[in-house]
């Protein structure tokens, strides 16, 4: 196949669940399938990030675009005026006309044989009749976290406005999969989600994957006794709802019955309040951005996911699994993931229950190294990319093969003389 990528920014530095799947996906369609990467660059992204680029595709187009950085004035102003647009911020900040004419450019010159748009936001670059195969792989149903975010947030006006954006969200994104010719989600409850919501019948799911062979203890450094991390894109607001419900509510349980209980939060661009908390609290570190994550997993006693908020399904689970830590996590935080509480992780969704679950493993090392085997037997087992990989070919030409039969039935019938009607 001949596989017209579209994304809104480059994969490089890999360092959040969506550009991981993304990027272990695409190095493994491009051992047997053409990979031209359309995408939004808006100038952010390392200087060897367009070089590196050959790892995933064959084909390079980059479109640029300016998006503001979060937090800055530019950014909220732009969250101020999108109550006069029709389109959700998380969409309108990416709509580029460049790349809507460079999209129907490629598909004119009939170069490609499927066009994948990667996550909603790239969705509004693509016209309504774009005349070739298309696939949306949808790595969350973004309504619906949007639909959690208003439900989680006790400040009026914040709530107010987030139920608006979920408003937006909830229209776009039906009307925007009814476009395409399937849509791929990461688990079988999201696929469920988007046949129940939107009324779309041609919806596949793929599993998610680990790279077993990274994300393995290296047996360099031993556990810090006591010591809890979380990693994840810090300007993700499930995850910064997730760090904030833990450090106001979890914690301080925790601290009760082990005093000397330290949390390590690494993920990039912390906000501001995050920052502030960790020089208040010594036993708080918040590194931002590393390079490589696995360090700081393997010298954590536990690994935690307090989401409350949250759609698709969460690589850094598996990730901790392969590294043979016990997990902790809500269930919106496992969300979509084949595992079994207290076999591969342990599922607590109030406070308390959560609290007491990171307790009992810092207290019983056995258990915590029990849990820790098992989960790590599980992902090497079942969820390597290869398999990943090959489940969305499939999906992606069965879809080819329907639309081509498709228009050859409809160009037949057009061609039929109108005595045989």
């Amino acid at each position: 196949m001949r596989i017209l990528w579209l994304k809104t920014e480059l994969l490089h530095p890999v360092d959040k669940g969506g550009k991981i799947r993304t990027y272990h996906m695409l190095k493994e369609l491009k051992r047997e399938h053409q990979i031209t990467y359309l995408t939004l660059d808006d100038g952010s992204a390392p200087s060897n990030a367009a070089e590196q680029a050959s790892e995933y595709c064959h084909e390079l187009i980059r479109i640029p675009h300016r998006t503001s950085p979060k937090f800055s004035v530019a950014f909220y102003s732009e969250l101020a005026l999108n109550s006069l647009s029709m389109l959700p911020y998380a969409i309108k900040k990416y709509v580029s006309r460049q790349m809507r004419e460079e999209l129907v450019r490629q598909v004119s010159l009939g170069r490609h044989n499927v066009v994948v748009c990667d996550f909603l936001a790239p969705a509004g670059n693509v016209p309504p009749n774009l005349p070739c195969t298309k696939i949306l792989f949808q790595h969350n149903v973004e309504a619906m976290i949007w639909q959690r975010h208003f439900q989680v947030q006790s400040n009026w006006l914040k709530r107010k406005y987030l139920r608006n954006q979920w408003r937006k969200m909830r229209t776009f994104e039906r009307e925007a999969s009814l476009r395409f010719d399937a849509v791929v989600a990461v688990s079988k409850e999201d696929r469920e989600t988007i046949r129940r919501e939107y009324g779309i019948e041609n919806v596949f799911d793929i599993p998610t994957g680990v790279d077993v062979d990274f994300f393995r203890p290296s047996r360099s450094s031993s556990e810090e006794p006591n010591n809890l991390v979380f990693t994840g894109s810090m300007d993700w607001l499930p995850n910064e709802d997730g760090v904030r419900y833990f450090t106001e509510e979890i914690m301080p349980q925790i601290r009760r019955e082990i005093p000397k209980v330290t949390l390590t939060i690494v993920g990039r661009n912390p906000y501001p309040g995050l920052l502030e908390l960790s020089r208040r609290d010594k036993s708080i570190t918040v590194t931002g951005r590393v390079d490589d994550v696995r360090p700081y997993i393997e010298k954590a006693s536990a690994y935690i996911v307090p989401l409350r908020i949250g759609g698709g399904t969460r690589l850094k689970i598996y990730e901790a699994m392969a590294m043979e830590k016990a997990v902790i996590s809500t269930t919106v935080g496992a969300e979509g993931l084949p595992v079994k509480n207290r076999e591969e992780l342990i599922l607590a969704d109030t406070n308390e229950s959560f609290a007491q679950a990171v307790i009992r493993v810092l207290r019983d090392q056995k258990f915590a190294s029990e849990l820790g085997q098992r989960a790590a037997r599980t992902v090497r087992e079942r969820f390597g990319w290869h398999q990943v990989a090959e489940d969305f070919a499939r999906i992606c030409e069965r879809t080819l093969s329907l639309t081509s039969t498709k228009a050859l039935v409809t160009g037949n019938e057009t061609l039929e003389p109108a005595s045989s009607r």
